[in-house]
């Protein structure tokens, strides 16, 4: 068994869109175990004193465009830059997804599904037709899922990743947490696979 990579992101992060794929092919080349933990940014944020993008300077959100074209010619992925459903409630897919985990489903790959929904497909993911599709997408019954999303266990462990991003000092979407130590940002992940590679402990605040 590999170490294990605590992934932790939101459905509505564009920058979690852009790293998903490639920091899948990280863990898989190391022998690691990616495990999803979708969370609510606005917990995050409320731990860790993070502003959502609509209350940031504007000089944040024009850099925040730039970056955004940056990496998406880096990843040479489509991304559409002001999506029509955006910001939209990601609960539903969020718990879909630790649905899917919990039964060692396509977790993954339904991310990947609703990632592309929401920015690449102009879609709104906090409708249940459009979280429907994304399931029958990665070959899963729909109903199987869905009736178990407001559940205790899904509610518990959505809980769980909310308080275990807080303990580990996530501060946004994604971040990576080996051994203890944060990588936040999709932009992080080349750093991440250095400390994969050097085994190192992980690095903790002074």
């Amino acid at each position: 068994m590999g170490e294990t990579i605590d992934y932790f992101y939101s459905h509505v992060s564009p920058w979690a869109y852009l790293g998903h794929n490639v920091v899948r092919m990280v863990a898989e080349k190391h022998g690691a175990v990616l495990r999803a933990r979708p969370v609510d940014l606005s917990g995050v944020f409320d731990a860790s004193g993070g502003l959502p993008l609509g209350k940031r300077h504007p000089a944040r959100q024009a850099y925040r465009f730039i970056e955004l074209q940056r990496w998406r010619d880096k990843r040479g992925v489509p991304l559409s830059f002001e999506p029509k459903f955006f910001p939209t409630k990601p609960g539903l897919a969020d718990r879909s997804a630790i649905a899917l985990a919990q039964a060692e489903g396509p977790a993954w790959e339904f991310s990947a599904a609703m990632f592309k929904a929401i920015w690449v497909d102009d879609l709104d993911i906090s409708e249940e037709h459009v979280v429907r599709q994304g399931l029958v997408d990665v070959g899963v019954h729909p109903d199987e899922v869905l009736s178990r999303v407001e559940g205790e266990d899904v509610s518990i462990q959505y809980q769980q990743n909310q308080k275990d991003a807080a303990e580990a000092g996530v501060i946004g979407s994604p971040c990576y947490v080996l051994r203890g130590e944060p990588f936040w940002g999709q932009d992080r992940i080349d750093l991440l696979e250095d400390a994969l590679i050097s085994g190192r402990p992980g690095y903790t605040s002074l």
